[in-house]
């Protein structure tokens, strides 16, 4: 079956996805300085809040990482259906939601931080430190949300260079301004708030460039065309019920990782900051793969809105394969080097004890989380968000809280349990509702 796949359809999945894995990577680097120059202060509880803060960040935005999923399956869809309005409209669309979704999240930030703090263990010092980060930290959110339309967009375009360039300024950005910040001005959980906060302001205006640029590409419609599409209800009712699915199935994921964090937090400050240097190595391996699922979303689009069942067939195969051999490389670099880059994060000893105590998960956790996230692709670049919906809810109810609840005694054990266990059934399910569209076109 693998030799069946043309090697122009493996160039392509290496094209696209390359640039989109090395950018992705950029994400959690960030993370990883975040961790290292806050690690490196006398105390576990500023390590553990900005890890409690940018858990309650990170839920926020994530849980709007629809607009870039509903974005790229829509937008390559009309790429492939060579569709210049519905390009443009798509584009139009998703930021006009986050403009909405913005000013929402802004007037009820300080509901949100009081909600997350209601359901934690965290000691007050963690509190106080993740206090201060957020009071800053949110102003970024709108900033984010736009340029998760604007990379959707370019994403669902098949130009991966653009979003390369924006993931990696936006990062580069904020990594120079940690240090600036933390270290030599001394501004501690406050200074990494704020280079958060700047590089995505950054990152958005020359997200913004990137898509004047791509415009000119296409031949657009006369203005008053434009404005009459932009408010068709058909269209617009689409896009919502295709974020509503997209949404729940990203908050039921978003609040998975929270509970870690969360019961993590109730195991005392210094199981909080080894988590959240554990975690940042998850965020590393669930962006790597990310790029893989952002290839297979685009081709896959494209294949549908060309009507290529063939071409659809063989990037879902090729993408899983692609996924298979990156899942390897990841598991053996944090079998060799995992306990170094450990120690190179915080001085804290206890943190660090606790930390390569659980490091075997993470060596595991490439080959159990690897097929969710093409299988996810797969499905955005389809346009099937109520699959994805209904599988999240499954695993969530079904999987993960079930396996904690039996395993809960084995403590942090139990909480990495659960998480791989999750991993794995995600993939397990989607594979099998995604089985006999793969006959059907395998038949025909």
């Amino acid at each position: 079956m693998w030799l069946s796949i043309p090697a122009s359809v493996h160039r392509n999945i290496i094209a696209l996805a390359l640039p989109m894995i090395l950018s992705n990577i950029s994400i959690p680097l960030l993370g990883l300085v975040d961790s290292i120059v806050i690690g490196h202060l006398d105390q576990a509880w500023y390590l553990g809040g900005v890890a409690l803060g940018s858990a309650v960040v990170m839920f926020i935005v994530s849980m709007c990482n629809f607009l870039r999923m509903s974005t790229t399956g829509l937008t390559a869809q009309a790429f492939g259906k060579q569709d210049s309005g519905i390009i443009f409209m798509t584009l139009a669309h998703a930021l006009l939601i986050a403009l909405g979704l913005s000013f929402l999240l802004l007037l009820g930030k300080d509901y949100i931080v009081e909600l997350a703090f209601m359901l934690t263990d965290a000691s007050t010092h963690v509190q106080q430190n993740a206090q201060a980060y957020l009071s800053i930290r949110l102003w970024g959110i709108p900033a984010a949300l736009f340029n998760f339309a604007i990379l959707g967009w370019l994403i669902g375009l098949q130009n991966m260079k653009a979003p390369m360039l924006l993931l990696i300024i936006a990062n580069v950005f904020n990594i120079v301004l940690d240090i600036l910040f933390v270290v030599y001005f001394e501004w501690g959980v406050e200074g990494a708030a704020a280079a958060s906060v700047i590089a995505e302001y950054a990152a958005l205006l020359f997200g913004l460039l990137l898509v004047l640029k791509q415009l000119n590409r296409f031949s657009l419609s006369s203005r008053s065309e434009i404005i009459q599409r932009l408010f068709e209800s058909s269209k617009l009712l689409a896009l919502l019920s295709l974020n509503r699915d997209i949404f729940i199935r990203s908050l039921c994921l978003q609040l998975v990782f929270a509970f870690m964090t969360f019961k993590g937090a109730s195991l005392g400050d210094e199981y909080i900051a080894a988590n959240a240097v554990l975690l940042n190595f998850l965020m590393f391996i669930s962006f790597a793969l990310d790029g893989i699922a952002y290839a297979v979303e685009a081709m896959v689009g494209k294949a549908i809105g060309a009507k290529n069942r063939v071409a659809y067939r063989q990037s879902v195969i090729a993408s899983l394969l692609w996924a298979g051999v990156f899942s390897i490389v990841f598991s053996i670099g944090f079998f060799m080097f995992g306990e170094v880059m450990v120690r190179g994060i915080t001085d804290i000893d206890s943190v660090n004890t606790i930390a390569i105590e659980y490091l075997p998960w993470l060596v595991l956790l490439p080959f159990t989380a690897v097929w969710c996230f093409v299988f996810d692709g797969v499905f955005i670049g389809a346009t099937r968000a109520k699959d994805m919906r209904n599988s999240m809810l499954f695993c969530v109810i079904c999987v993960f809280l079930p396996t904690y609840v039996i395993s809960r005694g084995l403590g942090n054990h139990g909480l990495w349990l659960a998480m791989n266990t999750f991993m794995l059934a995600r993939g397990v399910s989607l594979a099998w509702l995604l089985l006999p569209s793969l006959r059907e076109t395998s038949a025909q």
